[in-house]
């Protein structure tokens, strides 16, 4: 069984550090073979792209843009109304895709407008979600690009977001019945969400092209104190032949260089996946 391949959200890691291009750097010298960037709009990508292949990191993950984060967007996937914003937000994603080489595109299904109730929305938000997903399917399509759908806790972290178990994101993808739009589990929100994480893990992994890693609740390292047992999960992973990246999307207690302990010692063991693997 090959060891899981890890890839440094830097939106999230070495927040020390002012820039993306500064922690594509600092990602590159922990050990890192790939990294995503949640947002990445605010730089050129040829920058940043530059900068990665300098230090031997592959793009594996995007977000699409969150639309006016001053009103409160998060993604615009599956908001009434918004379907032309969605359109071009996509193909500028694509166009950062392209430029820096980066395979998935995490398809943001935004949130239940202010003041509605998510009851009443939910027909029309799975109408125009499941439109504005066969639109992206076709265009990523084209460009031999994956689009991810991941559900985000509304528990804790973002109670408005639409789309927010992976039961509900099963299902859509059922419907788009598109091979390349998939399914991406951040077992940080799935724990959070519906627990049973080794059912779901052993009955979604089929329909997974991303996973991101953080300890519950408090969204630290997978080393730090919590509910989550990490080694457990990352061998079940490994003996459920997942080949995807796992992403670090977590918020560093400290240092983040040294905070990656648990990554070295997983490392040690398992010892690193070889380049192209």
């Amino acid at each position: 069984m090959a060891p899981l391949r890890f890839s440094a959200n830097v939106s999230w890691l070495f927040p020390e550090l002012p820039s993306l291009p500064a922690r594509l750097r600092a990602a590159g010298s922990s050990g890192f073979e790939a990294a995503e960037i949640g947002w990445p709009y605010g730089e050129p990508p040829e920058a940043l792209a530059r900068t990665a292949q300098e230090v031997g990191l592959q793009l594996v993950l995007i977000n699409t843009p969150p639309g006016d984060r001053e009103k409160g967007e998060m993604g615009l996937g599956a908001v009434p109304g918004r379907q032309a914003a969605f359109r071009d937000g996509l193909e500028q994603a694509v166009l950062y895709a392209k430029a820096l080489g980066c395979p998935r595109i995490h398809l943001m299904a935004g949130r239940v407008p202010q003041g509605a109730d998510r009851a009443a929305v939910r027909g029309e938000m799975d109408t125009v979600f499941l439109e504005n997903l066969r639109h992206a399917a076709g265009v990523l399509a084209q460009e031999n690009l994956v689009g991810l759908l991941e559900p985000i806790n509304t528990r804790i972290t973002d109670p408005r977001y639409f789309l927010d178990t992976p039961q509900q994101a099963a299902a859509i993808l059922e419907k788009v019945g598109r091979p390349n739009l998939q399914l991406q589990m951040d077992i940080f929100h799935w724990q959070i969400m519906d627990g049973n994480l080794t059912g779901n893990i052993r009955k979604f992994l089929p329909l997974v092209g991303h996973v991101q890693v953080a300890q519950v609740p408090g969204r630290g390292e997978p080393g730090s104190p919590g509910e989550l047992n990490f080694p457990y999960l990352f061998q079940l992973l490994e003996d459920e032949g997942y080949k995807g990246f796992v992403g670090c999307e977590y918020q560093p207690r400290g240092d983040t260089v040294e905070g990656l302990s648990w990554l070295r010692s997983y490392w040690d063991k398992r010892g690193r996946p070889q380049a192209g693997q």
